[in-house]
């Protein structure tokens, strides 16, 4: 009798997990849009197209914050699903939804504007106030970010010329993070390229080096030919109408001194 309660038992159990599972998979199919739907984001968002709770809002950036307290543990039950998953950096969750993720706090940003709009509501002012902001923060600059990165430290290019094709950064634009003054990523610190001369200048550029060893390389055999042969022209004339010095003058002119008249 006991053997035959646990084997019914087993097949009860059996059949609601199977059952759990085709319930689950028929509320996925409709709840992302169908069997495509499902299949996009189970290749992409991992267990999200199985994960299902309450829409707690949405960011700027189209990012979707959903919350379920009942069928998930503590730290499972807040989630988001990125707009772009393609993209998706833990940097784009703005502050105030990252302290909502990382249960700083239990109300969502739209809340919490909501009851501070309301409280305001009944402050009383001792003082005629011309202060243009209504709210408690105050002065704020324009909303600036890139690509919905609220950290900038990724905003790099990844090679020369060839931008940052991950975070959106095309090629030739400066990078977006921080550097210290000094540092040799820093544009102030950058020194411009100035190229020496050119060997073709004469004929309109075409040629340039940077450097007398970069002119050499450029240099065809017969130039360097050519080259060699007036540096042995000049050292010979130079030796031809130099008189002979004595080794006190050239002692004299090593000193600094010069060479004495003839």
């Amino acid at each position: 009798i006991i053997s035959t309660a646990e084997s019914g038992l087993k097949t009860e159990t059996t059949s609601t997990m199977v059952w759990s599972v085709i319930c689950t998979f028929q509320q996925a199919l409709k709840y992302r849009g169908g069997l495509w739907g499902l299949i996009i984001h189970m290749y992409t968002n991992g267990d999200y197209p199985f994960k299902f709770g309450t829409y707690m809002g949405c960011d700027a950036m189209g990012n979707r914050y959903y919350e379920n307290r009942i069928d998930y543990p503590w730290g499972q039950q807040r989630w988001v699903e990125p707009s772009d998953i393609n993209n998706f950096d833990a940097t784009q969750i703005p502050p105030e939804w990252h302290g909502w993720m990382h249960h700083m706090n239990d109300a969502t940003p739209l809340l919490e504007d909501e009851y501070i709009a309301e409280k305001l509501k009944h402050v009383m002012y001792g003082e005629v106030s011309h202060n243009p902001f209504k709210h408690n923060i105050g002065h704020q600059e324009p909303y600036f970010n890139f690509h919905g990165m609220h950290n900038l430290s990724q905003v790099r290019s990844r090679g020369y010329n060839i931008g940052n094709p991950v975070v959106g950064l095309p090629p030739g634009a400066p990078d977006a993070y921080y550097t210290q003054p000094g540092s040799p990523y820093n544009p102030a610190s950058i020194r411009p390229y100035v190229q020496e001369g050119d060997l073709d200048e004469a004929k309109g550029g075409g040629r340039p080096y940077k450097s007398e060893m970069w002119r050499k390389r450029l240099l065809t055999p017969e130039e360097l030919e050519a080259e060699e042969k007036e540096k042995n022209t000049i050292v010979l004339e130079s030796t031809d109408a130099t008189p002979a010095m004595s080794t006190r003058e050239l002692l004299m002119q090593l000193r600094g001194g010069t060479r004495r008249a003839a």
